[in-house]
């Protein structure tokens, strides 16, 4: 008697648990995903690392690489832009926080647009003249 009083469910200790036929078991890895850790903080850590990315202050082309700018603008215009080889270094404002950064790219002018301020390349890409900071005229194409 007194062993029933320290185990009053021994008889039952070991009988198989009767599983439900009419549904399908968990699997081991869908049972183990339950109790995985919650993620109370979803996007911060992205967050962390758009803060931390770095950009580019931009700095105002002062007043002598404004007027080289403008010659060879004006190089490029009297020349017959269309089809001239050119490499532009411009700052491209970052579309997520201040700054941005500067770029360089090497194209075929198509235009030089003076009413919308911009020059456009083969390839589709407006360039703000605002932005450009130097411009390169290849001498042969």
């Amino acid at each position: 008697m007194e062993k029933k009083a320290e185990f009053p469910y021994e008889d039952i200790l070991e009988t198989d648990y009767p599983f439900p036929t009419n549904r399908v078991r968990m699997s081991m890895h869908d049972r183990a995903a339950q109790f995985g850790s919650f993620a109370a903080l979803t996007g911060h850590e992205e967050a962390i690392w758009e803060t931390a990315r770095y950009t580019s202050v931009w700095v105002e082309p002062d007043e002598d690489v404004k007027e080289q700018l403008n010659q060879k603008l004006q190089i490029l215009m009297e020349q017959g832009e269309r089809g001239k080889q050119v490499e532009i270094t411009y700052f491209e404002p970052d579309v997520r926080k201040a700054g941005g950064s500067y770029q360089v790219i090497i194209g075929t002018l198509k235009k030089v647009d003076m009413v919308m301020h911009e020059i456009i390349l083969t390839n589709g890409l407006h360039i703000f003249m605002e932005r450009i900071v130097n411009i390169e005229i290849a001498e042969k194409n």
